[in-house]
């Protein structure tokens, strides 16, 4: 027999015809399409929770390196909440109308590994043996996409807070557009787990501070309070009452005083999966690495494998062979239980949905169409155009036109500011508010920017809405760890900075972004888009909402940029290759001159100049890098043909990675310092922004390539 550690604790129990005892353990308030279960037999129960523990501490074993302390601390709540309270469909990991389940501490990625393979994912015990290994499934921290039922890539403490804010965002907006005629096509959770170190990050902060606001009753997190960090006790930086500070948030604070407590935790599951009001912190006091002997509670078990002595003594404990990776089969009967029992659910919701559209068609395709991310036809017809009687606009206006148009044709457009609505233009007035009660497509996120770009994430990774948020650009610092993880995840998600370069003006050099693009650009997989007039906006937001497999910047003026004549200049279309050929000088080019933004009038003012001098620049608009270098090498080689190696560059940012499209024989016009406070008329002036200096750089150029 396989038995719970020595200090298992006292359970209720009820005495069965046959003599037997079974351990009785709650049973949430009944959900839509939830599987009804029996009581738990408390030795399979236990058998369970070791065999997830003894996992764990083979795999990192084997790999000698991971983490192996949390996983066994929080395999009994990690059993309960994945047997009895997750509504999930391990053969169907896509099913829409699953419960979502977080691992923000995805240090302890071992726990859900063994939880996936054990419950019947597509996931082999030959997977775990591979953990952290060359071409494995099982990766060091969970990876969206990669591992099939993991939700989010976790990892950077705090984001998976963040994420599961979002996804129970997702679900009520979802839920109050197709919860109609009594019939709950939307009816899910949010579940997540967080370590003493995700409360500590200020992104867990900001994203619980927005949730208790919104009221967003159907999510819970299950705080692992076990007082350890790697550099040892939490006493050492760490003193709050967490319960307390989520009372202050708003929500509902239940605790649990030992971990190996299953009737205790599982009254407390039950609770938080009947409520609706406020969400749940579950404050879950847990001894790390228990039952180890020696390295339990202490920082020597968080991140570094047990050793093969320490695991040997541990399986002892629990009367365990002696064998890596040994699964019993009372084990893999009870929790492989799960499949049958989410395919049976996932089932009832299928006959419910097919029930649904003969009721609601028009809703049920609707549903369709949210989920799988396709675009209703004409989404893009009502998007602006701007002819060159308009003479100015900013391309934040120019943004806020596009939106207005974009949210009225896709209602799932779902979004708003860090509290600069209307200096970001995000301010269209449609769909209503998102606060508490109530599901708009309006969300007010506060002075809160990273837990901003956290949440998005998860509204993304839950699925059926398109989220974006604003910001300046200046704070896309608070939010690139979040914009980093969509960029890895591959979400569709849009951050729009405006204000975004010396235009600021008189703010000063701490709301200009000098070295933001560069930043944002560096990172793999996002897409910045800087356009340089109304038009180009416009088609740089078509661009981002036709983008399916990552994030897109798009990076907005607060000052007034002409509208271009495209009657004599190129189609503002080229925005969606990421560059193209603006004006081309009759006779052929001798130089080129790139430009992005708010210098890309700047760049036609100094190749008009030139012309006058009999100097024939070509001028090329290069709003997106990262679309620009995806086109194939000819189109490359027409818009900046090899042969032209006087080229220069125009943005009022860094030089930082302008050499790509200069070559060895190229100049850039940049700001390789810090801005000023001043209007940003006379700051473009001062800083060479001119279409004066760019001539004269041009004829540098020019002179150093004869």
């Amino acid at each position: 027999m396989l038995f719970s550690p020595g200090h298992q604790p006292p359970h209720r129990h009820r005495n069965t015809p046959d003599g037997s005892r079974v351990l009785t353990l709650h049973t949430a308030a009944p959900r839509a399409t939830a599987p009804i279960l029996s009581p738990v037999q408390p030795d399979v129960a236990w058998t369970s929770i070791n065999t997830i523990r003894v996992l764990a501490m083979d795999a990192v074993e084997q790999a000698n390196s991971g983490h192996p302390g949390t996983p066994m601390a929080l395999a009994p709540v990690a059993y309960l909440l994945w047997t009895r309270h997750l509504k999930h469909s391990p053969r169907h990991p896509d099913w829409p109308d699953r419960d979502r389940f977080v691992l923000s501490c995805g240090h302890a990625s071992m726990l859900l590994y063994g939880l996936l393979h054990l419950t019947g994912y597509d996931l082999s015990l030959d997977d775990l043996r591979q953990f952290r290994q060359w071409g494995s499934r099982t990766p060091g921290h969970p990876e969206r996409g990669h591992t099939a039922g993991v939700e989010t890539t976790t990892g950077p403490l705090g984001q998976g807070i963040g994420n599961a804010v979002g996804m129970a965002m997702a679900e009520r907006f979802l839920a109050a557009r197709f919860n109609v005629g009594g019939a709950p096509l939307v009816d899910h959770r949010t579940w997540a787990l967080a370590s003493d170190g995700d409360l500590m990050e200020g992104v867990a902060s900001e994203a619980a501070s927005l949730a208790g606001h919104l009221r967003l009753g159907k999510l819970t997190v299950i705080y692992d309070d076990n007082s350890i960090t790697i550099d040892g006790r939490t006493e050492l930086a760490f003193s709050e009452d967490a319960g307390a500070r989520f009372e202050a948030y708003g929500w509902r604070v239940l605790r649990v005083s030992d971990g190996n407590d299953l009737a205790a935790i599982d009254a407390a599951l039950c609770d938080a999966a009947g409520q609706e009001e406020r969400p749940t912190l579950i404050v879950l006091r847990t001894v790390i690495a228990d039952p180890a002997p020696t390295k339990r509670d202490t920082p020597g078990a968080h991140g570094a494998p047990l050793g093969a002595e320490e695991i040997r003594k541990t399986k002892a404990i629990l009367g365990w062979p002696d064998e890596p990776f040994f699964v019993p089969e009372a084990a893999r009967a009870d929790m492989g239980a799960v499949s049958a029992r989410g395919a049976d659910a996932e089932a009832s919701w299928q006959r419910s949905r097919t029930a649904y559209a003969k009721a609601h068609p028009a809703e049920a395709e609707r549903f369709r169409q949210w989920i799988s991310g396709d675009l209703p036809e004409g989404w893009d017809a009502g998007l602006p155009t701007f002819g060159t009687d308009a003479k100015a606009v900013e391309t934040r206006k120019a943004s806020a036109a596009a939106l207005k148009a974009l949210a009225a044709s896709l209602p799932n457009l779902v979004g708003g500011s860090a509290d600069l609505a209307g200096s970001t233009g995000t301010a269209h007035g449609l769909g209503g508010d998102f606060g508490p009660g109530v599901a708009g497509q309006t969300v007010h996120w506060g002075i809160r920017e990273h837990a901003m770009a956290a949440c998005m994430n998860g509204m993304a990774a839950h699925g059926g809405v398109r989220p974006f948020g604003s910001t300046f650009l200046v704070f896309s610092d608070y939010m690139k760890p979040s914009i980093r993880l969509a960029a890895l995840m591959g979400l569709p998600v849009v951050y729009l900075g405006t204000h975004d370069s010396i235009g600021v003006g008189e703010d000063g050099p701490t709301h200009q972004p000098v070295e933001h693009l560069a930043m944002l650009r560096a990172i793999p997989n996002v897409v910045v888009l800087r356009p340089g007039d109304a038009n180009e906006t416009v088609e740089a937001w078509r661009a981002a909402v036709e983008r399916r497999d990552g994030p897109t910047v798009l990076a907005l003026t607060r000052q007034k940029l002409p509208v271009l004549d495209r009657a004599a200049l190129g189609p503002a279309a080229g925005v969606r290759r990421g560059g193209y050929v603006l004006y081309d000088p009759p006779g052929g080019a001798q130089a080129i001159v790139m430009a992005t933004g708010s210098e890309l009038s700047v760049a036609l003012d100094a190749a008009a100049r030139l012309g006058q001098d009999g100097i024939r620049a070509r001028v090329v608009s290069l709003p997106s890098w990262e679309l620009f270098a995806a086109q194939p090498e000819a189109y490359q080689d027409a818009v900046l043909p090899r042969a032209l190696r006087a080229r220069v560059s125009v943005e009022a940012g860094t030089s930082f990675g302008w050499h790509r499209w200069l070559g060895d024989g190229g100049e850039a016009v940049s700001l390789d310092h810090f801005g000023a406070s001043a209007p940003g008329e006379r700051l473009f002036e001062e800083f060479g922004f001119t279409a004066a200096h760019v001539a004269d750089t041009v004829r540098r150029v020019l002179s150093r390539s004869t």
